[in-house]
Formats: C-alpha cells, structure tokens, sequence
C-alpha cells in the first residue's frame, strides 16, 4: 500500500481553479493527499517551495483498453479491398488472446506511465480480457485484473477499474465466439469483481462496473446488473453507437436506436458513461441531457478506426457532460485528443472554432473543451470532487515554460497555445494524490517498464507477418 503523503505546502505562480486562471495561488495539502487550502491572490511565502511553471489540474483518461498498447502502430496498412472497425477488431484480437497477467502487467505499466506523461492522472480501465484463452478461468479468478491494479500502483497513476459484462457476440447469437471466450463475464461476475476492487484498499483506485456494448449484453442482464447496482455510487460504462452497423442491428432486434433503447428502458442515470455515441441523433442527445448521463469521446481512436464524428455542437448546446479517454492508445496525451475533438469537427463543418460559445460568455475553444473534460472526467471516475479546490485530489500538472511551442505565448492564451500548437514537450512535473510521479520531466523505473514491454512486444509480433 502506498505511503500516505505528508502533509506539503506549495505556490505556484499561475493555477487553473474552479472559474479559470488565478494568479500568486497557495497550496496545501493534507496528510491524506487532499486540497487543504487553495489561496490565490497570495505573495510567496518565503518559506514555501515555488512550483516551476503554471498549474493545471490532472485529467481523467475516461476510457482505455489498456491491452491495446501492445497493437498501437500495428494495424496502419491494407492488405485487402476494404478495411474498416469490424477488421481491425478481428486483428486486435490476436493480442487480446495472447496476453497472459504478467505480459498485461508490463503492457499497462508502460502505458500508464505515459499517460501520466500526457497529462492523465486517472485512468478508467474498461477490462474485458478475464479468463485464459480457452475461456477457462485462472487459479487466481481475477489475475488479470490484479495485474492492472499491481500496474497502476507501481506507476502511481490513479485507477477507476471497470469489469465488463460481456457474454454474446452479437445482437442474434447467443454466445460468443471462440476468440471472444475469454471475455465472458455475466452480471453477477462483473459485480463480484467490482466488490472485489473496492476491498482492495489502495488510495488511488476504486471501481465500476461496464457493459460493453447492447450487442454483447442480454436485455436480462443489464436489468440484472442494475439490481445488483441499486444504491451503488460508482459509475457504470458502456460502448454505445460506435458504428452504424451496430445501430441498424439494434433498430433491427428492438425497433429503437441504441441509446434510445437505454432511455426508453429507464436505465440511464447520472452514474452511466456513453462511450463514443458517435451515430446519435438529437432525440437521443436530449435524452441523455434530461438523465445527466456523461458522454465519453475519444477522438484519436474513432479517427483511426474510421468510427465516424458525433455531434459536438449538439452535445454542448444541450449542456450533456463530455469526457474524453485514449482508448485504443494511439494517442497517449489530452492535449491530442481534445485538439482532435475540435479538429475533426472543423474538417466535417468546414467552420473555425466550433467549440467556442461567445454568445456564453465562453470564447475561448481550447478552454471551453477543456473545462468539459476536466468535470465530465470526474463523472466518469465516479469521483465527486476533481480539480484544485479543497477535498480534492492533489493532483497536478506542471507546465514546462520552456517548451517552443509556448514560446512568446501571452498568459492569456497558455491553454489555447497548449492544444493547438504543437508539438508540445510533456508535463514538467506531475503530481497524483500528493505524491509526485514525474518530477523535471524524470519518472522512476521508467526505463525498467520500456525494457519489460519491449519484452513483451518481441514476443508477441517478433514473428509476426508485418
């Protein structure tokens, strides 16, 4: 178990509080890792230490696989006519049944360290590979959920850990494939295993629970689970609408579109994640409003799977929470995603600045885009406080002052310059639940995890045909 943080008194010369920037701030920090005191407005004291640049708080990466690090680069030529999400997920797979506790662990460590380096503090494990690969499961049931929690802790990122329910192969079968036995988990099982979590007891992690998708999940089940989920706090995460395949499949079984088939079977509340819900309409975005449900983007992922963009003026102008998360892990760092988010938007639009709402009072894109992710991440970590005010987590982001990209930036314009000018260096020091992960740019046995993973890469691609 990690050591409780002493408690730490800092000042940093700009922060990015509840409102926006505020100048000259003190920070304190409890012995449990919390915000104590948030004092802008404050000379230095002579006796404190001086953060080296402007601060941010951490983000919460609100969807990852973390397994699919291991296929990152790996999927970008085409052999065939035609390549799309549905082949790409067949070619995922042969890591998804090749991986066992010890290469996931190396995978995770690896990708969990650099996501600290991209600015993410938290990180939602959306976890589906369970069992060995014959579908039968481990002497120890959850090693595989184990070695992602063994990961985080080593790496000192924080943990929000979601058990899949996953128990068919499609909306007319009634089981799952043979390279999808490993995935199975039925309602019962996810709950146990986000029971399980939650015992464990570290600081930094906690649990929900997920479904991966109405495809993949019995009506009766995700009625079971929200049972077994009555007066439970965590969040609860399903892939929804991704592909218009998946959405013809389910208009074609139910006769309602999928998030309309959630809303319409009173399922949706302010603990659920709609992750992609990329193909909605405007019925189904008002839907999601009146519930308080988050929405959860992860634009590298669908720009590279082809997914399609969803939304965003629709999703802002109703007011719905948006998160963002690296998913598929070709992409490792917020200021990207949250670039990309409004990028692809652009290109679709053919319009600048789409995120922006002057008539708002909210001119700025990158700000805007960011504060969204900053509060619908807290939601999608099922954490009821996020950012730097007191109760908080202390969690921070230093920024590198020296990075080019920065270079003659008006303070006004800092986040602006730090999503849409890039490249950009990574975080100068960050700092998770009081205890600093990454400090001038060095992170501890950084080098030993790249030496594990490559490790693990060698021995799953070494051979392979690419």
């Amino acid at each position: 178990m990690t050591t409780p943080p002493a408690a730490q008194t800092f000042w940093a010369p700009r922060a990015w509080l509840p409102g926006g920037w505020r100048e000259a701030v003190l920070l304190e920090i409890d012995g449990q890792g919390r915000w104590q005191l948030v004092q802008p407005d404050t000379p230095a004291p002579e006796d404190v230490p001086q953060l080296a640049g402007p601060v941010l708080p951490g983000l919460v990466d609100a969807h990852s696989h973390a397994f699919q690090r291991a296929f990152a680069g790996l999927a970008e030529r085409r052999e065939t006519e035609g390549d799309d999400f549905w082949s790409w997920r067949d070619r995922m797979y042969r890591v998804a049944g090749a991986v066992d506790p010890a290469m996931l662990r190396a995978i995770a460590a690896q990708l969990y360290g650099e996501l600290l380096r991209g600015g993410y503090t938290q990180v939602c494990e959306f976890h589906y590979v369970q069992h060995r690969p014959d579908g039968q499961p481990y002497a120890e049931r959850h090693a595989m959920i184990h070695a992602l929690v063994d990961a985080a802790a080593e790496v000192g990122i924080g943990l929000t850990l979601l058990p899949v329910l996953y128990e068919r192969a499609g909306f007319a079968q009634a089981a799952l494939r043979p390279d999808q036995a490993r995935f199975h988990f039925d309602a019962d099982d996810v709950w146990a295993a986000a029971q399980a979590v939650q015992r464990h007891g570290h600081p930094r992690l906690n649990a929900g629970v997920a479904i991966h998708s109405l495809r993949a999940a019995r009506p009766e089940s995700l009625h079971r689970l929200r049972v077994l989920t009555e007066g439970f706090g965590g969040p609860i995460h399903i892939h929804v609408a991704e592909q218009l395949a998946e959405v013809r499949d389910c208009l074609a079984t139910t006769g309602l579109r999928p998030v309309e088939w959630l809303a319409q079977q009173g399922l949706l509340d302010a603990r659920w994640q709609l992750v992609h819900a990329t193909h909605v309409n405007r019925a189904e975005i008002m839907a999601v409003a009146h519930s308080g449900s988050t929405a959860v983007i992860c634009p590298s992922t669908e720009a590279n799977l082809g997914d399609g963009l969803t939304d965003l003026p629709a999703w802002l102008r109703a007011g719905v929470p948006l998160a963002v998360g690296s998913d598929s892990q070709v992409t490792r760092a917020w200021r990207e995603e949250l670039r990309w988010m409004e990028y692809g938007q652009r290109l679709g639009l053919r319009s600048r600045n789409v995120a922006a709402a002057p008539e708002a009072g909210q001119p700025a894109t990158a700000e805007r885009l960011w504060q969204a992710a900053l509060d619908g991440g807290a939601a999608a970590a099922g954490e009821a406080l996020w950012g730097i005010h007191p109760g908080a987590r202390a969690d921070l982001l230093v920024v590198d002052l020296a990075d080019a990209s920065l270079t003659g930036i008006p303070s006004g314009r800092l986040l602006d310059a730090l999503v849409f000018s890039s490249p950009g260096r990574p975080w100068r020091d960050v700092m998770v639940a009081g205890h600093w992960v990454v400090r001038e740019h060095q992170q501890p046995g950084s080098h030993d995890r790249q030496a594990h993973f490559d490790s693990v890469m060698q021995r799953l691609w070494v051979d392979a045909a690419y």
